[in-house]
């Protein structure tokens, strides 16, 4: 091959962290098989062999070529199931899939096997559960009674707990209820308690009836799916704001617009959309799924800062034949969503890297140009993808249903893909291709990254750092400042015009976010996945406020997240102060190299911790210089837990009296698991190692009279699996050191 993958060092560390966790092949032992760039051209290769199967296809070796540099030039990467199992055994290409749940316990438990399956392919899944009857029905078949779709749901929660996707990617689901169904309230409360469907993201399907009624103070009907029958009516407005209410509590659930949804379902003929993927992004039928990929903005500006639309124009033609190809070679997981998948023929090629592409042109997140100019590039890019399609067409044939759809009846041209463009949440890709992710604004401007086991990197955006030194107020200690703080808003020694453009999601109105979404969303074929970020202090009427305008502004479904709302969150940051008021931070004492000697008297305090062996109380304590020693008592004195309870406090205290600090304990031993991955109590324990964890977490907050701003940058909490930060952007939660999402 003449051309060639991007060079270890040119990818950047976290981008290779990700890679070698999560998509490089491996060998029974564990051990990495392959790099980067044997895995582009493991995928570029597969992919193009597919021209084999169509008559007077594209010179294979040719397309192999083009396929491999689109991949390694980070101009454009497939949706991960694609990236990690093109040529591989396994062979399942797609992300997203949707099925059925009917009024029945054969369809419920046929539903639970068929997510087992796709979840061990490494595909997300969506659910309605409105066909079920509501709790307490009667059931005729045995004169009882139903129990209802959420009890069900915790049935699809316990599978998906059971099963680790492919080895490689974590079972993710969306739960979708009508608005109008008799269990909407307890639906909407569902996640009251977090620890339950924790497997789940969760969304009220709200009707315009609903919205207008609502918005006219008025009430609606609702409908018992197992008739039809009108059972009883509800106030709008109080179901409207009690959705505010958990949302703002806790960011679930989202809501969808079932009608926009299907305003748009360009096959209206062969089904309804009832539900989408986890994300909700992608609308889909029953047994459908979808091949997602997204295009790196970020290298789509020419060197005088202009949008490269040349450039842009060949990578949307290259891409969207890349998709159609996939979907000829995929490994099915079951033949119902083979079928259904062939019959429409669905792509979504969206973008990352919008975030920078805004700042190479100097605009900011928020301007007006700036949303003016995300309506022109999607535009564009549907456009464009729509022309490929055609020409696919003419080449291989329309999709199959294009008979009766929506473009047959306004006189269209044929298209190969019944859909073309999908704004997905890039969390893992757009790390991979050192990009922002999805349409999200950058995460950080700097941020601290953990590399062994006592040491912290900060990372700082290219940009930003490229910037800083050509202007001259580039310094270690400014970056680390700002990683510390999480936003450069307050730093007077920044330059004003560089505090208007490098702006993270916590420094943009909810209002604008919103805008941002709207604007892709006019030109998308299916929707956006996007999460509008609230500050902690933002309030209920606030939230209120955006979901209405997502609605007048015409998005489909609005996914929201305040500032530290869920339970856990110790390691988030809170509102920035400015910089001449911003506190001292307490610090732990750093690595001494000797061991500090124990005082005669210390001061502490004991946390009760539920795991799988039984209540375990542990004890921090602290001498002036900061945290100094851990103990561990059981419930039950003896046996292997009570042993290596006390082995573990042994070692903490040790880590602590020479040198070491929380961050690091904290980072070795959450997220460990040796009970049910779902964990037991308030806390959601996994094992006795990941309960000290968290006791360390809740004494660090305790210790900073609640402000949770101590040790980590991050909006989200902290990674399970690596103890870094956790971001909440597209609709789900990133961590952008290791790639760990919640939502794959």
């Amino acid at each position: 091959m003449s051309q060639q993958a991007p060079s270890d060092t040119q990818l950047s560390p976290n981008a290779l962290t990700v890679l070698e966790r999560r998509y490089l092949k491996r060998d029974e032992q564990g051990r990495v098989l392959e790099r980067p760039a044997d895995m582009f051209h493991r995928v570029a290769k597969t992919v193009a062999s597919a021209e084999d199967l169509f008559p007077g296809g594209t010179h294979i070796a040719g397309l192999e070529e083009d396929f491999f540099r689109l991949l390694s030039s980070l101009e454009f990467l497939a949706n991960s199931p694609t990236l990690m199992n093109a040529g591989r055994e396994l062979g399942q290409l797609s992300a997203c899939f949707v099925l059925p749940v009917e009024d029945s316990m054969e369809s419920i438990f046929e539903a639970i096997k068929h997510t087992a399956l796709i979840h061990k392919s490494g595909g997300g899944t969506g659910f309605s559960f409105s066909r079920i009857r509501p709790a307490n029905d009667v059931v005729l078949s045995t004169k009882g009674v139903s129990s209802g779709p959420i009890s069900f749901m915790r049935v699809f929660d316990a599978a998906t707990e059971t099963i680790k996707q492919g080895g490689t990617r974590r079972g993710a689901n969306m739960g979708i209820l009508r608005v109008d169904h008799p269990d909407i309230m307890d639906f909407i409360m569902a996640k009251r308690d977090q620890t339950v469907l924790t497997n789940f993201n969760l969304s009220v399907g709200l009707t315009e009836t609903f919205m207008e009624a609502m918005e006219a103070g008025d009430t609606y009907d609702i409908i018992n799916p197992r008739d039809g029958q009108v059972v009883a009516q509800k106030d709008a407005r109080k179901i409207f704001d009690r959705i505010v209410d958990m949302a703002w509590a806790n960011g679930e659930p989202g809501i969808i617009f079932l009608d926009r949804l299907n305003r748009d379902n360009p096959t209206p003929g062969v089904g309804q959309f009832e539900a989408t993927n986890p994300c909700g992004e992608q609308p889909l039928l029953p047994y459908e799924s979808c091949n997602l990929g997204s295009i790196n903005l970020s290298r789509m500006v020419t060197d005088d800062e202009q949008v490269d639309w040349d450039k842009l124009r060949q990578t949307v033609r290259l891409a969207v034949r890349f998709l159609d190809n996939v979907i000829e070679i995929n490994n099915y997981p079951l033949e119902q969503i083979r079928d259904k998948t062939l019959a429409n023929r669905k792509i979504g090629l969206g973008i990352m890297g919008w975030a920078d592409m805004l700042i190479l042109l100097g605009l900011a997140y928020g301007d007006d140009r700036a949303v003016e100019l995300a309506e022109e590039v999607m535009a564009f890019i549907t456009r464009e993808s729509r022309a490929a399609s055609r020409e696919l067409a003419e080449e291989r044939g329309p999709f199959p249903n294009f008979v009766g759809s929506r473009y047959e009846q306004a006189g269209e041209k044929p298209l190969r893909n019944a859909t073309c463009t999908t704004i997905a949440p890039t969390g893992t890709i757009s790390i991979i291709a050192g990009a922002s992710s999805g349409i999200e604004p950058i995460f950080a401007v700097s941020y601290l990254r953990q590399v062994l086991d006592n040491d912290v990197l900060v990372e700082v955006h290219p940009l930003f750092e490229k910037i800083a030194r050509e202007r001259g107020f580039y310094s270690a200690d400014l970056m680390k400042e700002i990683a510390e703080r999480g936003t450069i808003q307050g730093f007077a020694q920044i330059p004003e015009d560089l505090r208007h453009l490098f702006v993270t999601a916590h420094d943009i109105s909810p209002r604008d976010h919103i805008r941002m979404q709207a604007a892709f969303q006019k030109h998308t074929d299916n929707a956006v996945s996007k999460t509008v970020n609230f500050p902690h202090s933002a309030t209920r009427d606030q939230v209120a406020e955006v979901y209405l305008m997502a609605h007048r502004l015409g998005c489909k479904g609005v996914t929201i997240y305040r500032d530290g709302s869920r339970d856990m969150q110790v390691l988030s940051v809170g509102k920035p102060e400015a910089a001449e008021e911003r506190p001292a931070l307490p610090r732990e004492s750093g690595k001494t190299g000797r061991k500090r000697e124990r005082p005669r008297a210390l001061q502490g305090s004991t946390y009760q911790m539920e795991t799988g062996c039984g209540p375990l109380y542990v004890t921090i304590n602290r001498d002036e210089s900061g945290l100094f020693e851990l103990f561990t008592t059981m419930g039950k004195a003896g046996g292997c837990a009570a042993s290596q309870c006390e082995a573990i406090g042994r070692l903490v205290s040790l880590a602590w009296r020479s040198g070491g600090q929380a961050r690091q304990t904290i980072k070795q031993l959450i997220g460990i698991t040796c009970h049910k991955p779902a964990g037991f109590g308030a806390n959601r324990v996994t094992s006795c190692a990941d309960a000290v964890a968290k006791a360390i977490q809740m004494h660090i907050l305790s210790e900073t009279d609640g402000n949770p701003s101590v040790s980590f940058n991050a909006h989200g909490g902290a990674c399970p699996d690596c103890g870094g930060p956790v971001e909440h952007e597209g609709g789900c939660s990133v961590c952008h050191a290791c790639g760990y999402s919640e939502c794959a």
